[in-house]
């Protein structure tokens, strides 16, 4: 797998109807798909979730292989949570290879789990593909604003978190130029037995933090040259307000989640 196109933290350029959305309002429905998600039981509320998802996919206009990159680094806890709730959950059984069994109830709760995990990644997937950087980090700046009356820095925990998550496909990036590097000098990444794999870990691991901390310096170097103080007295470039679009969304999606809930539970 190339690390390189690794989707995570990476924002879809596009002029959509759910692009155009008001940030908290996508992050308080994600939050709320999350929640419902986790709540409901059953495949017929979850079709009503995966209709949800697909329309929001559809609307905002994100390529397919976009998606399936997202989805690629979960494939073996996928497959993991899948094959072991086939083999230890219990009940009728199905088949026997060997001393091994396999059961009905494990097979439904399996494949119930995995959907729930892959629902649960694109549903915040979808937020970063549709919302800057930028915009996140107003929008949840904005909605934990009440904390500062208990001193607690809510643009800053905003910024922390955006840049967090920024720095996820800079630094997957150069891992990957860093293994490409090691591999063109001879060494041998990701073959042989356990003890190898694990000694050629460290000349991998040791010039990305070298490079992970050099960019650190770096943005705090341009963040104070532009004299970055922190969030008080900040003006915003992009004044967010709740316009008619936003009220047809949220309207739609309460509806949507209200009723996958009423049938989960």
């Amino acid at each position: 797998m190339q690390l390189s196109s690794v989707t995570i933290g990476q924002y879809y350029p596009g002029t959509s109807l759910l692009h155009r959305i008001d940030p908290r309002i996508k992050i308080m429905a994600a939050f709320a798909y999350v929640i419902v998600l986790f709540l409901v039981h059953g495949f017929g509320p979850l079709a009503l979730l995966a209709a949800i998802l697909l329309a929001g996919i559809l609307f905002a206009g994100i390529p397919a292989v976009w998606l399936l990159r997202s989805l690629r680094p979960m494939l073996i806890l996928l497959l993991i949570t899948f094959f072991f709730q086939l083999l230890f959950r219990g009940g009728e059984e199905l088949a026997r290879l060997g001393p091994v069994a396999l059961y009905r109830e494990g097979l439904e709760q399996g494949a119930f789990l995995v959907t729930r995990l892959v629902f649960l990644v694109l549903s915040g997937f979808i937020l970063t593909f549709t919302t800057p950087p930028v915009l996140l980090t107003d929008a949840f700046g904005r909605m934990i604003s009440p904390l500062e009356k208990i001193r607690i820095p809510s643009y800053e925990l905003a910024l922390m978190m955006t840049i967090a998550l920024r720095f996820i496909p800079l630094l997957l990036m150069e891992l990957d130029r860093i293994i490409k590097a090691q591999r063109a000098r001879g060494a041998s990444i990701g073959t042989g037995g356990l003890l190898r794999r694990a000694r050629a870990v460290m000349p991998v691991l040791i010039p990305l933090f070298v490079m992970s901390f050099r960019h650190a310096d770096e943005l705090a170097l341009a963040m104070e040259s532009r004299c970055y103080r922190g969030g008080k007295g900040r003006t915003m470039r992009r004044k967010l307000r709740f316009g008619w679009r936003d009220a047809v969304f949220t309207a739609v999606a309460a509806a949507a989640l209200s009723t996958s809930l009423w049938i989960g539970i």
